[in-house]
């Protein structure tokens, strides 16, 4: 019985180390590529929610514990400030596509994020080519479903990666809104794709880099509380 205990705690122990070791890895590589301060917080979030998830659903000495069901992470201003940054860089600024985004974000600025989805649904079916419309659907289905992954959602995800498949903007904001939905194993490939589409002078090519490493260690995170402890 001691021994059984003894091993418990030291399971225990060896996990925490091992996130800790994940933590500052990833925040390490972000500064190391010099990803904005304002991805961080969404990366930290994210990493928090794994470190719950680890200590609450996932104790090491119980073989075949679950794993924590995949939860939405909650974004603070400064993090969606920067997703309306990075539209702006991904799809251009001052366009024909403002009488929709602008509207929308203060709807979602004054809480009414389902009136904003309302409002870019009108604005697809005006201008149903716009694959940078069709991608914003998505985030403001994500934010009015309080960040889960809706079919509704991933439907307008998919169609702006169709109707643009060479542009990074649409499989990024995907991977995003996958990994804020508590999916980082199906954030990363879309993800990938939109650092592959990504030229090597555009100015947000770090961005994407720093969310590829944070989206990888909180998947690494959770593939280690799944696993059974060692014998």
């Amino acid at each position: 019985m001691d021994r059984a205990r003894q091993f418990s705690q030291e399971a225990w122990l060896m996990g925490w180390v091992m996130l800790a070791l994940v933590g500052a890895v990833a925040f390490g590589l972000l500064a190391l590529f010099g990803a904005p301060r304002s991805l961080w917080s969404f990366g930290a979030a994210a990493l928090m929610l794994g470190a719950t998830g680890y200590a609450l659903q996932a104790r090491p000495a119980l073989p075949g514990a679950p794993v924590a069901a995949g939860k939405a992470v909650a974004m603070d201003a400064e993090g969606v400030a920067k997703m309306r940054e990075l539209r702006s860089a991904m799809f251009g600024q001052f366009t024909a596509l403002d009488y929709a985004f602008y509207p929308a974000d203060a709807l979602i600025r004054s809480g009414k994020a389902d009136t904003a989805a309302r409002l870019m649904l009108g604005a697809v079916r005006q201008t149903p080519q716009a694959p940078a419309l069709w991608t914003w659907l998505g985030m403001t289905l994500v934010e009015a479903d309080q960040g889960t992954m809706s079919p509704a959602a991933g439907l307008a995800f998919r169609r702006g990666v169709a109707l643009a498949p060479k542009h990074p903007g649409p499989p990024f904001f995907y991977g995003m809104a996958l990994a804020r939905a508590g999916q980082p194993e199906a954030a990363i490939p879309w993800l990938r794709r939109a650092l592959q589409l990504t030229p090597d002078g555009a100015s947000y090519r770090g961005d994407i880099q720093g969310a590829v490493i944070q989206i990888q260690m909180l998947a690494a995170m959770r593939a280690r509380a799944a696993q059974p402890p060692t014998q």
